[in-house]
């Protein structure tokens, strides 16, 4: 179910049976347009499919934004090897829970977007890799996937069209690194879940060493839409570049907070005034976390007039990133949040690469002492040396994902760095508080 009332200034698209009833089961979604694109797309050609993609100017949903039509442009369709389908539902940003709604509430949006990129490159093969901790999701997308080949959207000879296509959930064990999508195929067949060098890229050399397209769970989710309604309509909900909705984890320091499903290019001050109502307990906005714990944090007079879509943000210097939104009040103690965010890192670090590894780790260690109240004047460009020495250094984005925040917190609040160093240990909380969206 979800957990939060639906705004009127939403734009259901891709969340507008979850307040159906039932709104899991095969009968729900058929009653609702459920399985209409796939037979749509069962009499188009791939080029067709693709181009509709890259009309709707769909871009990932999973971090990278990368559009999602080139993406599958990319596959080779006469490699001799056998092509697979693969979700990232591996969801283990902090700050970010959409992800689980959409498997919960419409499990069967995402098994016909899977299914529509398997025809696009004439794969016969998928898996919904489904973050660790999401274990009861299993049971509910497994049902799903039953469902579904009952009816006969999945398994041979699907809707008489001479395809075949089989489907199967599979579990992480609860690695924050197997949501990079090489370090997610490592663990996808049985190895230790590290990244791979690449290139070559998954598209090219994935699972099994074979073509493989990976997207995220909400973008899957978005394909039946697109091709129900055509690429351009969607296109038209967003602002250039970037089309559509998107769903978006507001948490921390407001009173409504939730997952909204709003048009790209939407205002943050209305999400946050509107959609949210407004500051909690009346409190000025210090600072916003916009894509999730890695993106670099905006102070609120970097907010001012930002809007919500991949290429705003990013001229804000920022990410769009998962869609996990973090709100920090006036009360906010910004060291205790850098803290707490490279807590995480450390703790999430598969060790491969040095960088990272030794990087995060001593980075947790100079912040600890400085928390605590035995920082030294030295600590602070030291703190932002490393950060700098660890990014673009390291086979995957986690080391990225770790000094972009850490960065951010040392430069843009920097004079509450260095009121902590006029503090006695005895005046400063030994403890880490938790903050909603940053754990």
């Amino acid at each position: 179910m979800i957990f939060n009332e639906p705004s009127p200034l939403e734009t259901k698209v891709i969340s507008q049976r979850w307040t159906l009833p039932n709104p899991e089961s095969v009968e729900t979604y058929l009653a609702n347009d459920g399985y209409v694109a796939i037979k749509k797309a069962l009499e188009m050609t791939p080029e067709a499919i693709i181009d509709e993609l890259k009309t709707s100017s769909l871009r990932g949903r999973g971090g990278a934004g990368f559009p999602t039509g080139m993406k599958w442009s990319f596959v080779p369709r006469n490699s001799g090897k056998p092509a697979y389908i693969i979700c990232n539902s591996d969801e283990s940003e902090p700050g970010t829970c959409k992800d689980r709604l959409l498997m919960e509430n419409d499990p069967h949006q995402l098994i016909e977007g899977m299914l529509i990129a398997g025809w696009t490159v004439k794969s016969n093969k998928g898996y919904v890799f489904i973050r660790g901790e999401y274990r009861y999701l299993i049971d509910i997308v497994d049902r799903a996937i039953a469902e579904a080949y009952e009816r006969g959207y999945l398994g041979k000879n699907i809707l008489g069209s001479g395809w075949d296509f089989d489907l199967y959930t599979h579990t992480g064990a609860g690695a924050y690194e197997c949501g990079e999508e090489s370090a997610l195929l490592e663990s996808l067949e049985g190895k230790r879940g590290i990244p791979r060098l690449k290139p070559p890229f998954p598209a090219v050399v994935g699972a099994f060493q074979s073509p493989t397209i990976l997207n995220n769970c909400e973008t899957f989710s978005a394909v039946p839409v697109i091709l129900r309604n055509g690429g351009a309509w969607y296109a038209s909900l967003g602002t250039p570049k970037n089309g559509g909705t998107r769903l978006l984890c507001v948490s921390g320091h407001v009173n409504k907070p939730g997952v909204y499903e709003l048009p790209l290019g939407f205002p943050l001050q209305r999400l946050l005034d509107e959609v949210c109502g407004g500051m909690r307990n009346g409190k000025k906005m210090k600072a916003l976390i916009p894509g999730g714990s890695s993106s670099p944090v905006l102070t609120a007079a970097e907010c001012e007039g930002l809007l919500l879509d991949y290429d705003s943000i990013a001229k804000a210097k920022s990410m769009a990133g998962s869609g996990g939104i973090v709100v920090l009040d006036e009360d906010t103690d910004i060291v205790a949040v850098a803290l707490r965010t490279i807590k995480f890192y450390a703790h999430e670090s598969c060790g491969w690469c040095i960088p990272c590894r030794e990087g995060t780790t001593w980075l947790k260690k100079i912040l600890t002492r400085f928390h605590e109240g035995y920082g030294k004047e030295s600590d602070i460009p030291l703190i932002a040396e490393l950060a700098d020495n660890m990014f673009g250094r390291t086979f995957c984005a986690l080391g990225d994902a770790a000094a972009m925040p850490t960065t951010g917190f040392i430069t843009k609040f920097r004079g509450e760095f260095e009121e902590y160093l006029k503090k006695a240990p005895r005046d400063i909380a030994t403890s880490v508080p938790e903050l909603v969206g940053i754990h």
